[in-house]
């Protein structure tokens, strides 16, 4: 049987690359695609059932899986993409992401081992020449023109930005700023961002398509294969965020952005927000479609050691022998491995290969919120420890998805709820993960719908002025644009100063910069965050005692963009809450195992540990571990373990501990108090129960040592317990071991 042809199509934007590809594709009995974006991926597969009909085509992507029963054609993300794919036809789209620092070793994985039985290509930017020749010895290296010109234009004002444009920028607050000011000059303008589910990107694209507004106002989302009808690119910005640090784009980003402009063979152009210019020399090069080759690509090695957490890391940091592949050890699972392998209980359970094969799934759930990575690691670790165990709780994921499920609020609102119910429609699709898996993938998909309808809404309400009726989502609805003027109007000059003033995003109030900077916010009884005797957040249940929750207050206007700032803010105070209680366990990192075992349990509850919960791990302390945590504040006592500085903040323990258990405590203001309450809240406050009474950690341990000189009466007092009680309490204190 002849060797499979493997060929490379490579060449600028705009050449059909990846219409060749499907076309190709559906020349062959079985096939698959993999490529970038979740939003290309459904694209292509709304494209390929529009031909073949949905029970021909399956759809896999992280949050998404449609895979009927016989499928013929695969349509895929690349990392969702599965590795023993059997298909005829095999093509992945993009392929020069290959040296993306987070995403780059999974494309190179790819590159290297993913084949059609018949057939394989893989389409990308001609900088990937030299590395496919030299990578994929054989392969076919074919070049494809650019369909039509691209043309610099240089910069241009909003206010004279040509129809079917498109303006860039890269934050959300800057695409929502931009799109502010083309409400006020120009009528409207449909954002793309992405963030946005399908369902809410299709409908703000279709009223550009249509169009219902001239402008689009878009991150760099639109640059990997989306299909629009765009005669010019503005660039508002040359530097991104990279999810590491502010920097230039380079030349073949700035390429794959610009090239979006004109489709087919139809010409485009490309150019500036003014007064940001684009250099000459780059604009020359993109358009020549000229570009250093890449000279490295990310890597990580695919033989894993599952005999050890430490053998599994040390596997995901072996170097590869070939100067062209550079390991990729920034990666965002992998930084949740090496988190996860300092919590105890994780390590305790990830114990076996099968464990520690399920860890690195769960490491690989997204963190779609973009929070704090501390409290993605915190939900990875409570996913985790439930699945050891079995499936997940089912009404612990529900009540999780119907916390996402509220379509009120502003546009940041509504996207940071899309983001969080993204979470949880991926750990729908891991079909292992729970005991009905599809009907958690109905309810994340009905959640995520109407979501995304709300969004819609907010987003046409807020950058579209409104007059004629158009179909959007479905349904007529009504779209105003700004009026024309005659300029000879004696009001011509006031709507113009008007449409010039409403064009400058309102200022973030002073306020909220010093809410950022602030160090003084407070917690109320109640859970509220509280600033300058303002309410502005109100902290909820999360996913661990450790980590709660912060919904903003209804009542907060805030500017789009500056929500999120707020947002991380007032998450970083939550978990300050957390720190000021446990701050001295987190120096507890050189201990042995059994130390650093113990430190995270005390972690877990607060800094109480009730002893005999604890056995194994004290009874394999070192001298330098008693030491180490004696230095810390750590107390071992015979029935209780605790952190002496953490019984001075039982108010602040009281709060989180309210939050997290239905039954806690209201109050804890003496040595003890009846235990009508949760056991594990009340150890988590400092006052474990013994005889249904909780007892003050370190008030308990005293009367322990001065026991035998102590009568019950006087261990009554001591314990502030009623004499009837005492004789029940001073028998559960010596039973407990």
């Amino acid at each position: 049987m002849a060797s499979a042809e493997i060929t490379a199509l490579l060449g600028p934007t705009n050449t059909g690359k990846t219409h060749r590809a499907l076309e190709r594709m559906l020349e062959h009995p079985t096939g698959a695609i993999g490529v970038p974006l979740r939003l290309l991926a459904r694209e292509v597969y709304d494209k390929l059932t529009m031909r073949v009909g949905e029970s021909r085509v399956a759809l896999l992507t992280g949050e998404e899986k449609r895979v009927p029963r016989s499928p013929s054609y695969w349509v895929c993300t690349v990392e969702a993409m599965p590795g023993d794919l059997a298909v005829d036809f095999l093509a992945v789209d993009e392929i020069q992401l290959a040296a993306h620092d987070q995403r780059g070793h999974v494309f190179t994985d790819r590159l290297l081992h993913a084949r059609g039985r018949v057939e394989t290509w893989f389409m990308g930017s001609d900088t990937m020449k030299p590395l496919v020749m030299e990578l994929v010895p054989g392969a076919r290296i074919a070049r494809l023109p650019r369909l039509s010109k691209l043309t610099f234009a240089g910069p241009s004002s909003l206010a004279a930005m040509p129809p079917r444009s498109a303006v860039v920028a890269f934050s959300a607050e800057k695409v929502f700023e931009l799109a502010e000011r083309l409400r006020a000059r120009r009528g409207g303008a449909a954002v793309v961002l992405g963030v946005l589910s399908p369902r809410a990107r299709n409908a703000q694209v279709a009223m550009f398509q249509s169009g219902e507004v001239d402008h689009l106002v878009a991150t760099d989302a639109i640059g990997m294969g989306l299909n629009l009808d765009v005669s010019h690119v503005a660039f508002a910005a040359l530097r991104k965020f990279d999810g590491r640090e502010a920097r230039d784009l380079d030349p073949a980003e700035v390429a794959q952005i610009a090239g979006r402009a004109g489709r087919h063979t139809r010409d485009g152009t490309f150019g500036t927000v003014a007064p940001l210019q684009l250099p000459r020399e780059l604009a020359l090069a993109v358009e020549r479609h000229r570009f250093e080759p890449l000279t490295r690509l990310r890597w990580r090695s695919v033989d894993l050691d599952w005999s050890s957490m430490e053998a599994l890391i040390a596997s995901l940091r072996v170097r590869s022998p070939h100067r062209a592949l550079q390991l990729d050890d920034e990666a965002e699972d992998l930084a949740a491995l090496i988190a996860l392998s300092r919590n105890g209980d994780v390590v305790a359970r990830a114990n076996t290969p099968t464990a520690l094969q399920l860890l690195w799934d769960v490491c690989r759930v997204p963190d779609y919120r973009k929070l704090l990575f501390e409290s993605h690691v915190a939900l990875l670790a409570t996913i985790f420890t439930q699945l050891v165990d079995g499936p997940l709780n089912e009404s612990w994921v529900g009540l999780r998805i119907r916390e996402t499920d509220d379509p009120s609020g502003d546009i940041d609102t509504l996207t940071a709820r899309l983001s969080a119910v993204r979470t949880w429609s991926y750990v729908a699709n891991q079909s292992r993960w729970l005991d009905r898996p599809a009907v958690f993938q109905e309810k994340t998909r009905d959640v995520e719908d109407r979501l995304s309808d709300a969004l819609h809404q907010k987003l046409v309400q807020r950058f579209v002025e409104r007059t004629t009726r158009r179909v959007v989502l479905g349904e007529s609805v009504t779209v105003q644009r700004a009026p024309r003027v005659d300029p000879a109007h004696p009001f011509a000059q006031l709507l113009a100063m008007r449409a010039e003033l409403a064009g400058e995003p309102p200022p973030v109030e002073d306020w909220v910069e010093t809410l950022i900077e602030a160090e003084n916010l407070e917690l109320d009884d109640s859970g509220s965050i509280l600033f300058e005797g303002r309410r502005v957040a109100q902290l909820l249940r999360g996913p661990t005692l450790l980590a709660p929750e912060v919904r903003l207050a209804h009542a907060l206007e805030l500017a789009p963009g500056a929500r999120s700032r707020v947002m991380r803010r007032l998450v970083a105070f939550a978990r300050d809450l957390v720190d000021e209680i446990i701050g001295p366990l987190r120096g507890a990192r050189e201990l042995s195992a059994a130390g650093r075992g113990l430190a995270y349990q005390l972690e877990q509850s607060l800094g109480t540990l009730r002893t005999r919960a604890a056995r194994a791990q004290i009874d394999a302390l070192t001298a330098e571990d008693r030491a180490a945590l004696a230095a810390l504040g750590v107390r071992i006592g015979v029935r209780v373990v605790y952190l002496e500085s953490s019984l001075a903040m039982i108010p602040r323990r009281l709060q989180l501990a309210r939050l997290y258990f239905d039954r806690a405590p209201p109050r804890a203001s003496t040595a003890s108090f009846a235990a009508g309450y949760d056991h594990d809240a009340c150890t988590a406050i400092g006052y474990p129960v013994f005889g249904g009474r909780a007892i003050r950690a370190d008030v308990l341990e005293a009367a322990i040592a001065d026991a035998d000189s102590l009568s019950l009466d006087q261990l009554a007092k001591r314990l502030s317990c009623p004499a009837r009680e005492v004789t029940r309490v001073a028998a559960a204190i010596a039973e407990d071991s």
